[in-house]
This record gives structure tokens, C-alpha cells and sequence, in this order.
């Protein structure tokens, strides 16, 4: 037996699921199987043309050191133009701090505004990272388990109900729209209400803003069109398609952005800065992001049509990102094995629900159609093919 230090608790977290799902796809394509892959939240393209040019001529052309801990001046400011021009909302760039992705945001705001022992209302189904990132900072999450009739998001009564049940009040909440996994999307009327349920209670609110730009039917409300004490987390992953590069921001209130810079300076330093400087030349990539959005809308028709065909018709259109998230109940009650008998039966990568909702998430599965087209109609012909076989 080894006689090192076993370690601190907060390093028990929970594994990230998909992240297993992505691996044991990875085993059996090094095994000659072609997966098709509805598993992970990451876009079939690449960075935007703009942004990798920019960024090789940055590295012929600079040393890229470190930047300031809130991020490039002028990425900074272009993002304050962005809510301009999507939102109308004018936003000062100095309330903007460039983050190594949102994973470094919400440790970032997490760390700010909460204490060991806080307790944060977080909706579920939801993004199982929030959960873990709290518990490693020795934060409570408290899952509000949400409804099919108020297209599973939280609403105001919620809170309120949570805080009667279990007698403590809460420091914080966080949303998420459009969702993950659902994509539904909170409208101004249902932000409004819980902004105003959080301010009653003197909670934070925290709300995770990753996916806008990814709408289908509506824009996507932004909490800063309702309260500058929200405080904001976005990201160059989605939209702009830049997920390894790392790179996302966050907008606080005024009076909390020295606080943030301390934590920013002594954590990460800086994000990287040649992903910053992809992510001011992918902002003016229009053209390029409206194509991949083409091909989003192209797949989310043909999972709303070819899903049911294939079994799967306990589902919520999504507003915006680009998942399904599927009542698998009459199928199964393991959402992991199920998803384990789909990926080696049929090769098609798909999450266990449970990585969303502990609860609840034995009974649903998340399906991303964030690949190419011809990818999407490969795996429904799969997929339509196992039920079929396996539902005789």
C-alpha cells in the first residue's frame, strides 16, 4: 500500500460522462468501427478561415506573452459592440473579462460570490460540470427538478418552492439558456421573474449564455437586458466554434471586476493570448458562422423528423444550441447501458441522460446534431435500424 497523502475530498467529483462515452467511442474506432457521433457538444467545423489566419500571422509576427488578466483591450471592447448589435444593450467593456473558456468563467464567479456551504439553485436537467465545479469548492448545488410543461427550465415558484422543502435560503442561481441538454430557451417574461425571484431573496444570478447565437425561431434573452447585477458567462466555443482554443468571457457587475481581476491575475494569469486574437478576427466571420448555422437548422429538422421514426417521440423541440434531449422510459431504466448497447450495437455515440440529472436521468438520453449533415443522416439510419431490430 502507498503511503502518500490520499488527497482532499473536493478531487471526489463525479466523472464527466460524455467524456467516457467520447472515449470508448474513441477504443472502437482504433478498432476499425466508424462511430457516428451524437455525444459531444462541439461543432463538426473548425475556427472560423478569419481567426486562423489571424492567428498564424499573429505567431510570425508576435511574441504573445502574457496579456492583461481581463483579456486583450480590443477583443474586450468588440465584445461590448456584440451586445450592441445583437441585444442593444450597451455594456462597458471594463465589466468584460476574457476567460481560458467558460469552464475558467464559472470557476471565476463561482469562486467570487460563494462561500463553503453556500447553497446555488441550478435547474436539472442541466450541465453536470456546474455540479462538480460547486462541489469542489465545498458549494451546495441544489437541483431544482424542472418540468415538461414549463419545457424543462425553471421557473420563479421553483425557488420558492426548493427554499420551503428544504428550509434554507439560497446564496445564488443558475440558469442556462438555451439549455443544455434541452435547448429550450428561457423568453424575457420567465428571465424577468427569475432575476427578480433571485434579487427578493438577495441570491446572485448567474446565467450561462454559451449557446446564444444558436437560435432557431427567436432570439435568445440575454440577462443584461434586464439587470446590470446579473452576472454573464459566454463563450467562443459554440457560435464561433472554437472549442479547443479555450477562450470565453464573462460579464460582472461594475463593482466586482476588481474582485474578479485579483482572482483572474493569481489563477490563470491570462487566457491564451493567440486564441484571443482568433477570437476577434472570428468575430467578423459572418458569413462563415450564418453557413454553419445553415447546416445546424438542416440537422435539427432531421432529428425532429427522423428521431421519432426511429422510436424516439418523448422529445421537446429545441430553441436554440444543438441537442435532443429523449424520454427513453419505455425503453430502459439505465440511460448509461442503454447508451452503451446503442454505441456497440449501432455505432452511434450517444450521453446518458445521468450526466444531466441524477435523478431523473436514467430515463433520457441527450443526442447533439452539431456534426456535418451527412453525419446526422447516417446516424438516424442507425439508429432507426437498432430500434427496429431491438423493438422487433
Amino acid at each position: 500500500m502507498g503511503t502518500s497523502r490520499q488527497g482532499s475530498v473536493r478531487g471526489t467529483v463525479d466523472p464527466f460522462i460524455v467524456m467516457d462515452v467520447m472515449a470508448e467511442a474513441a477504443r472502437l474506432e482504433a478498432e476499425g468501427r466508424t462511430i457516428i457521433h451524437m455525444e459531444v457538444g462541439q461543432p463538426g467545423t473548425g475556427a472560423p478561415a478569419g481567426a486562423r489566419v489571424a492567428a498564424a500571422k499573429a505567431m510570425e509576427d508576435d511574441a504573445l506573452g502574457y496579456t492583461v488578466a481581463k483579456g486583450l483591450p480590443a477583443l474586450r471592447a468588440r465584445i461590448s459592440q456584440l451586445y450592441m448589435d445583437w441585444y442593444g444593450v450597451a455594456v462597458d467593456p471594463e465589466r468584460i473579462i476574457i476567460t481560458p473558456g467558460s469552464s475558467g468563467a464559472f470557476v471565476l464567479a463561482f469562486t467570487a460570490l460563494f462561500d463553503a456551504g453556500d447553497r446555488v439553485a441550478i435547474g436539472a436537467p442541466g450541465y453536470p460540470s456546474y455540479r462538480q465545479i460547486f462541489k469542489a469548492l465545498n458549494v451546495e448545488p441544489v437541483d431544482l427538478q424542472t418540468r415538461a410543461e414549463n419545457r424543462l427550465q425553471p421557473v420563479a415558484q421553483d425557488i420558492l418552492d426548493a427554499a420551503k422543502d428544504g428550509g434554507r435560503k439560497f446564496d445564488g442561481m443558475l440558469v442556462a439558456s438555451p439549455a443544455n441538454p434541452s435547448g429550450t430557451m428561457l423568453d424575457h417574461d420567465a428571465m424577468r421573474a427569475l432575476i427578480e425571484a433571485c434579487a427578493a431573496e438577495r441570491a446572485a444570478f448567474i446565467s450561462d449564455e454559451i449557446y446564444h447565437g444558436i437560435e432557431y425561431e427567436a432570439k435568445a434573452v440575454t440577462a443584461l437586458e434586464i439587470s446590470d447585477d446579473a452576472w454573464v458567462i459566454n463563450s467562443f466555443s459554440k457560435y464561433f466554434s472554437m472549442t479547443g482554443w479555450r477562450v470565453g468571457w464573462m460579464v460582472v457587475p461594475q463593482d466586482q471586476v476588481r474582485r474578479v481581476e485579483r482572482l483572474a491575475q493569481n489563477m490563470f494569469i491570462c487566457a491564451p493570448h493567440v486564441a484571443q486574437v482568433a477570437a476577434l478576427a472570428a468575430m467578423d466571420c459572418d458569413e462563415e458562422l450564418q453557413t454553419n448555422m445553415d447546416v445546424y437548422r438542416e440537422n435539427r429538422r432531421l432529428m425532429l423528423e427522423g428521431l421519432p421514426k426511429a422510436g424516439f417521440d418523448k422529445i421537446a423541440p429545441p430553441d436554440g444550441a444543438f441537442y435532443v434531449y429523449a424520454d427513453v422510459s419505455e425503453y430502459t431504466d439505465d440511460s448509461r447501458a442503454f447508451a452503451s448497447e446503442i454505441l456497440n450495437e449501432a455505432g452511434v455515440a450517444v450521453t446518458p441522460g445521468l450526466d444531466f440529472d441524477p435523478v431523473r436521468g436514467a430515463t433520457t438520453l441527450r443526442f447533439s446534431y452539431a456534426r456535418g449533415t451527412a453525419d446526422i443522416i447516417e446516424g438516424l439510419a442507425r439508429l432507426t435500424a437498432f430500434m427496429s431490430a431491438r423493438t422487433g
